[in-house]
């Protein structure tokens, strides 16, 4: 029972950090709608390899190295607010094409998404924070810290962190993510015409928007 605890929970915290709307999802979106699930689901990938690749820095303690060199994380975060202009920008551009469905392409939502995660300060944030609490050995009552329900709750959904189940869990939330998402998008395409260039239009002002925005957080860094 406190295994599939920890793997029900890993599964709802995986959603939670692929779900929000952000340049990540910006960049799934404009690949499933433009060619398909296919390279919606391999930009999807291309996030989640940038979380297991920052899982096993975190191992390490090198996130925690980056974050204590404002230099150098303002200097990632630049770079990232640069790279989304150019994507936003590419996105713009490709939008009043419509659907292609160009299999040939599929690798390059993974490389843009992989990029940008790499890049961005809200994924090393998230794995200074709650990615480590979900990597040290011990326990989670989830409900107790809840205001007036807390104390009625404690001790009823408590989760073992640190261990194998929570974080299978927790990748195996991102892929239901980066399955399901780009599905529903082609899913809503097939039936409006329309639709696919709206949802690339709007990924570009997303990653323009979050471009702009890294771009004045690496400024007030080093200026």
């Amino acid at each position: 029972m406190s295994m599939l605890t920890s793997s029900v929970a890993g599964v709802v915290f995986g959603v939670a950090l692929a779900a929000p709307p952000g340049p990540m999802n910006a960049i799934i979106a404009e690949e499933s709608v433009l060619r398909g699930w296919r390279s919606g689901f391999w930009a999807g990938l291309g996030a989640m390899t940038a979380d297991a690749v920052f899982f096993v820095l975190a191992l390490f303690g090198v996130v925690a190295a980056v974050e204590r060199l404002p230099t150098l994380r303002a200097v990632m975060v630049g770079i990232g607010g640069l790279l989304m202009l150019y994507f936003a920008y590419g996105a713009f551009t490709e939008a009043s094409g419509g659907f292609t469905g160009d299999a040939a392409e599929t690798d390059k939502g993974f490389r843009k998404a992989f990029v940008l995660a790499l890049t961005n300060p809200y994924q090393i944030v998230f794995w200074l924070t709650i990615g480590v609490g979900l990597l040290e050995p011990g326990t989670l009552d989830v409900f107790a810290p809840v205001p007036y329900i807390g104390e009625a709750l404690a001790g009823t959904f408590v989760v073992e962190t640190g261990s194998p189940a929570l974080l299978v869990g927790f990748f195996g939330g991102i892929v239901l993510w980066v399955v399901g998402f780009p599905a529903a998008l082609v899913s809503a395409g097939r039936r409006t015409d329309a639709f696919a260039p709206a949802v690339a239009y709007v990924s570009a002002a997303v990653l323009a928007g979050f471009g702009v925005v890294f771009l004045s957080d690496a400024a007030g860094t080093l200026l």
